[in-house]
């Protein structure tokens, strides 16, 4: 029986893998971390009965402690606690559903600890991809892709050979403004942003697909994964949501996953690679299907996709930057600080005073992001 821990268990991506766990059995979860959620972190405790228990938020964590203190269960709090579920003995394989970039650091932590990674943080590979895969190939650890894009793709590299890539094409639903212009879009508000029209998402990832950023971030993750170039990675929009994603080969053929938009899939694979396993829900009836349609993404409507391809080919410290600046306008949107158009200036601005720095360290990732946030609170 494998042992799992999970980095935000409350989550859209941690909910899911516990459901999984649920119905195959066969993992042991060791430990689980929430940001604050505590009523359904106390509920995850009750069921799977892990040694560990994080809540980054010191006075929920007290709370908590309280709750479950008829549990033989260790409540730490903060980064700290954090860092020590991630190095942890009792786990194989740690799950990085936590947004934002303090995933990071525990990432690497449990890295050199030779644990295995389900990845479905993209702040890791986004800002510190040039650390991550180096460290990952000399502990000899497996980055198992969650998001169903990179999912997608990885399934369709089973058994082929990586160096025989043309092009990785990554599928993108269009999000719920697709069609619009910039005109349109004056006006909308986070109400409107949050209707995803085919995936059922956490907050801030809804808002960055609804700005083609989610899909940005996703290229910047694919260049690592795949060690695949920047060129050789195209965006498509594919609004059915039937594809997730493609991968062409040198000799022309294509190969491509297809489902169901559920995230339950990518996830199972990700834990159980190399083995499938039966999963029920939902199936694709192509007697239904009459047609699956393709488009080019706006580029100039939806500026998330080119402003981060411009932040990967800067690289060095730029990706960093445009990734605390979206994170920093994503929540001045959610709480109707700002309108939606001012996240795409937010960025703009942030990357265009930025002086990068080439190669940084995790200090130097961290600080750039804290200056980056400290810039856009004291100007927005």
């Amino acid at each position: 029986m494998r042992k799992i821990a999970i980095l935000g268990s409350t989550g859209s991506i941690g909910t899911q893998t516990l459901d999984i766990i649920r119905e195959n059995k066969d993992f042991e979860v060791t430990a689980l971390a929430a940001g604050r959620s505590i009523d359904l972190l106390e509920k995850q405790i009750r069921e799977f009965t892990p040694r560990l228990a994080v809540v980054y938020d010191r006075e929920a964590a007290e709370l908590l402690r309280g709750r479950v203190a008829d549990l033989p269960v260790k409540i730490l709090t903060g980064m700290e606690g954090l860092l020590e579920m991630a190095v942890m003995p009792d786990c194989d394989i740690l799950v990085t559903a936590i947004v934002g970039m303090i995933g990071i650091r525990p990432t690497l932590a449990a890295i050199e600890a030779g644990k295995d990674i389900a990845l479905a943080n993209k702040e890791t590979l986004v800002t510190a991809g040039h650390l991550i895969m180096p460290l990952a190939g000399k502990k000899g650890v497996s980055i198992l892709p969650v998001d169903s894009e990179h999912s997608a793709i990885f399934q369709c590299l089973h058994g082929e050979d990586r160096g025989q890539i043309s092009h990785l094409l990554i599928t993108a639903s269009g999000g719920p403004f697709r069609h619009m212009k910039t005109e349109q879009l004056q006006n909308i508000r986070p109400a409107d942003a949050l209707k995803h029209p085919n995936w059922s998402m956490g907050a801030k990832i809804t808002i960055d697909s609804s700005t083609l950023v989610n899909k940005g971030l996703e290229v910047m993750e694919a260049r690592w994964l795949f060690d695949t170039p920047l060129d050789r990675i195209q965006v498509v929009v594919q609004p059915q949501s039937i594809i997730h994603s493609m991968v062409e080969f040198t000799d022309g053929a294509v190969l491509a996953q297809l489902g169901t938009p559920d995230m339950h899939l990518p996830i199972q694979y990700a834990l159980y690679y190399p083995q499938r396993r039966p999963l029920p829900g939902k199936r694709l009836d192509f007697t239904q299907i009459s047609s699956i349609v393709f488009e080019e993404p706006d580029m100039e409507t939806f500026k998330g996709l080119p402003l981060a391809i411009q932040a990967a080919g800067i690289g060095g410290s730029m990706p960093t930057v445009f990734n605390a600046a979206n994170e920093a306008a994503v929540a001045k949107f959610l709480r109707e600080e700002i309108g939606f158009l001012d996240i795409y200036r937010i960025i703009e601005e942030s990357m265009a005073r930025h002086s990068v720095i080439a190669q940084p360290d995790l200090d130097t990732i961290l600080e750039t992001e804290k200056e980056t946030r400290d810039w856009i609170s004291a100007n927005f």
